[in-house]
């Protein structure tokens, strides 16, 4: 439990994370953070007093921040909210490992032709007020742009960009600048 906290933690410090103090001053301090730390915590509570303790916990830091991501969500290490607020979650999307999402984000499902929740790889950048909706995979090392809008499949290596997006392909990864400390 402590080494993917940590791993959430490094995303954000690198080595310095490492420090006691600065553990301290991101849980206490930074909201996004704060969050990730309350939904880790709660996700793996194994007895029923810490359950019950933990599921509180991330109610109450949920209402403070804004951010709706469910209990048991499956996201991997390194998971950084980089601009808090207004975030939600379907609980039953799958999100890959260094991720990063800011406000206003929503990943959620949709019924008819895309039905489902979308699964997003490893890597992927998803800035302000950008949507992915339905039953749609999103590839490794993607970048979103702001308010773009995802109801289809996005192969690996690309930028979506706009409302309806649009596909730009890259040769590598365009995530490299924004994703910092991957694990």
């Amino acid at each position: 439990m402590k080494s993917i906290i940590q791993d959430d933690l490094y995303r954000y410090e690198g080595e310095r994370s490492r420090s006691w103090l600065t553990r301290l001053r991101y849980i206490l301090f930074t909201p996004g953070f704060t969050f990730i730390y309350s939904f880790r915590r709660a996700s793996s509570a194994k007895f029923f007093a810490s359950k019950l303790f933990w599921a509180i916990m991330h109610r109450i830091v949920m209402w403070q921040t804004g951010i709706q991501i469910p209990i048991g969500t499956q996201i991997g290490r390194g998971f950084r909210i980089v601009h808090f607020g207004t975030i939600v979650v379907n609980p039953q999307a799958i999100i890959g490992k260094n991720f990063n999402i800011s406000q206003g984000c929503l990943i959620g499902n949709a019924q008819g032709r895309k039905a489902g929740v979308p699964t997003i790889g490893d890597n992927v950048c998803m800035n302000s007020n950008s949507l992915i909706i339905g039953g749609v995979r999103v590839g490794n090392n993607v970048l979103i742009a702001p308010g773009a809008f995802i109801n289809f499949d996005v192969p690996d290596n690309s930028i979506v960009i706009g409302n309806p997006g649009q596909i730009i392909p890259r040769e590598s990864s365009p995530t490299d600048k924004y994703i910092v400390y991957p694990i």
